[in-house]
């Protein structure tokens, strides 16, 4: 199974764990995410993703929320075009597992402690990613927490 957790935020991440296998990135590439999507979508494995639900905050510029805005949008889309199933976890319902709260620092700190060989801190980058770590934390979330959704299929409509 395919854990997939999405931070779409501006400095956001994204993760992926399949068994003991690891892959975080920081940035959003998107002709990158989605080949990754693709290739996921096809294996037999399975995968669910746990996508931050978040919400405009006070003090947010209109540009700087306009671009989150689209990161969310785009990537429900292409989770929907590649039929991952996902659900859309508030910070801090998935933050509550690990006994996190808005701190950054923190979640760096418990990723770390749970995966102490990631790599959070990105090529030309001198400090850890937390937006990494917070996707990761995501991944883990959805391993612990999610399950794949019953589908629709209805025999009835395939004789």
């Amino acid at each position: 199974m395919y854990y997939i957790g999405l931070d779409p935020g501006k400095s956001g991440g994204y993760a992926i764990i399949c068994g003991n296998d690891l892959e975080a990135h920081g940035d959003f590439d998107k002709a990158e995410i989605i080949s990754l999507f693709a290739a996921i979508a096809h294996m037999p494995e399975g995968a669910i993703c746990c996508l931050e639900k978040v919400h405009a905050m006070p003090k947010q510029g209109s540009v700087s929320m306009f671009t989150f805005g689209e990161n969310y949008g785009w990537l429900k889309g292409v989770l929907d075009a590649f039929h991952i199933p996902f659900q859309e976890i508030p910070p801090q319902t998935w933050k509550k597992e690990f006994g996190l709260n808005s701190d950054k620092v923190k979640s760096v700190e418990v990723c770390r402690q749970l995966f102490p060989r990631a790599e959070l801190i990105p090529p030309n980058c001198r400090k850890p990613h937390d937006g990494i770590a917070e996707a990761i934390l995501m991944s883990v979330y959805a391993q612990r927490k999610l399950s794949i959704p019953p589908t629709d299929f209805d025999e009835e409509h395939w004789d």
